[in-house]
């Protein structure tokens, strides 16, 4: 079954997607804004958070919901922050913070009466009144803001999430310990490197961050972050700065993440399961990247059920498709054990999300030859 022409094609799909994987998870917040809403100034004048709070209150009811997060005790992050709209336990929106902290949550499109309307406000109302907004971050506590009637009629200010450290001694973090105990010469050139990132001088930046580590070799956050921008160049350099800021800091789980990442661009796929494994035993809950990576190194190494279960995870956790092959190796999962019908259903959604093109015309092949599979199947019992 693993070698048939529906596995070969449907994988080749797969595989592309994973090399870009990690490209497609967005470094800062700016979705465009909805198509159906007037501009009263420039977008590219005021930035998209601009846009909105520009906006008179009865204008931007109903469009999308906003706030900022603040994280005690640490200054601006480097990396963006998911935030997450929870309604009735299931995470229904996600999006991410911009460089100042702060983020959007755009309208996500309703199928239904309501939406062939196109009465966004009523759409929010009904769907996401009552619902709970917190961020997400790695050896850190987020308080919950409940999204009132007032945020969807009249004020989509949410105010500050605020994230707080986790009570003792957390098993992972985000934020690494390692800059506490740097010189004040590696913090400088630390600071200087996140400055020159945001004038966007990526050049300018790994030159301090090379700074920084020749100052402090066990700053374990200036290695990650010298890591990120030697991934696209060169992927070695990337692999060695991430393993020796994961050295310096074994409960620093963002590197691992990255180590996955370029394994399995290497195939190299026990690698990618033994780095995946690793940051989930020391955050339990995962992202959708970890977990998705640790779907497919489980699928690639035979580990059928634990592929499932981690491709259903990481599923559960992005409503908004940012790894938009994780439906389709449920898919190749499900087929390999014979149940057509949930195969099937994955592939369908697919359609829903995924653009126009050859990537679709595949997808229409592949539902074509299960539904014939499900067809024969349904004869014989």
């Amino acid at each position: 079954m693993k070698n048939s022409s529906f596995f070969t094609s449907l994988l080749l799909v797969i595989f592309a997607f994973t090399v870009l994987a990690q490209s497609q998870m967005p470094k800062t917040s700016t979705p465009a804004p909805p198509s159906n809403i007037t501009r009263p100034d420039s977008i590219q004048d005021s930035g998209f958070y601009g846009y909105w709070t520009n906006m008179s209150g009865q204008s931007r009811a109903g469009g999308a919901l906003y706030g900022r997060v603040n994280v005690e005790g640490e200054a601006l992050l480097w990396d963006p922050i998911p935030v997450s709209v929870i309604c009735n336990a299931t995470t229904v929106s996600t999006t991410r913070t911009d460089p100042s902290g702060k983020f959007l949550m755009p309208i996500v499109p309703v199928p239904g009466y309501l939406s062939l309307q196109g009465d966004q406000q009523r759409q929010m109302e009904t769907h996401y009144e009552g619902c709970a907004v917190q961020a997400s971050f790695t050896g850190f506590h987020s308080n919950i803001i409940t999204i009132t009637q007032h945020n969807l009629r009249d004020e989509p200010d949410l105010g500050t999430i605020t994230l707080s450290r986790a009570g003792g001694r957390a098993a992972a973090t985000a934020v690494s310990s390692t800059i506490e105990s740097a010189p004040a010469n590696a913090v400088k050139a630390f600071d200087k490197a996140r400055t020159d990132l945001l004038e966007q001088k990526p050049d300018h930046a790994q030159k301090n961050l090379e700074k920084a580590v020749e100052a402090y070799p066990g700053f374990a956050a200036a290695w990650y972050q010298l890591g990120r921008l030697q991934e696209a160049a060169n992927s070695a350099d990337a692999q060695t700065s991430f393993s020796k800021a994961a050295a310096a800091d074994p409960q620093y789980i963002l590197p691992y993440e990255q180590l996955a990442t370029l394994s399995a661009q290497a195939g190299k796929w026990q690698n990618v399961l033994d780095n995946t494994n690793h940051a989930l035993q020391l955050d339990p809950a995962g992202t959708v990247q970890t977990w998705y990576l640790n779907a497919l190194a489980s699928y690639q190494l035979g580990k059928i059920n634990a592929a499932e279960s981690s491709a259903q995870k990481s599923l559960a956790l992005d409503p908004t498709h940012s790894i938009p092959n994780t439906e389709q190796l449920l898919a190749v999962v499900l087929a390999g054990k014979a149940d057509y019908n949930g195969a099937l259903q994955h592939l369908r959604n697919c359609l829903k999300y995924t653009p126009s093109g050859a990537s679709t015309d595949l997808l229409k092949q592949q539902i074509a030859q299960l539904e014939q599979k499900a067809r024969v199947q349904s004869k014989k019992q």
